[in-house]
């Protein structure tokens, strides 16, 4: 894999990152603190379901508060987000407002 791919992946990586700390953001937490304990929670307990508690409940594992969300649903939603992305880099002229 060379350097472009490595960079590459790592953008998307941070985009993917950037939904949950919106989420937090929104739900009036501190984003990056709350990302952080999320993945480091995620990380001890081995447990990817857990996320941001929005609904102030006291619990950060989804499953206990029904968030439920489908494979099929979460490949659909990034296959989609990665076809735009690719039609965005596949854009060759660029009309500059000076072209007018």
């Amino acid at each position: 894999m060379d350097l472009l791919q490595k960079y590459a992946i790592r953008a998307f990586a941070d985009a993917l990152d950037s939904i949950p700390m919106a989420l937090a953001e929104n739900s009036g937490l501190q984003p990056i603190e709350t990302l952080s304990a999320v993945k480091s929670q995620q990380i001890k307990e081995n447990n990817p379901r857990c996320g941001i508690d929005c609904n102030d409940i006291g619990t950060n594992d989804m499953s206990e508060q029904n968030v439920f969300e489908t494979l099929i649903g979460k490949q659909q939603q990034i296959l989609l987000a990665t076809q735009v992305v690719k039609m965005i880099l596949k854009i060759d002229d660029v009309i500059s407002p000076s072209d007018y």
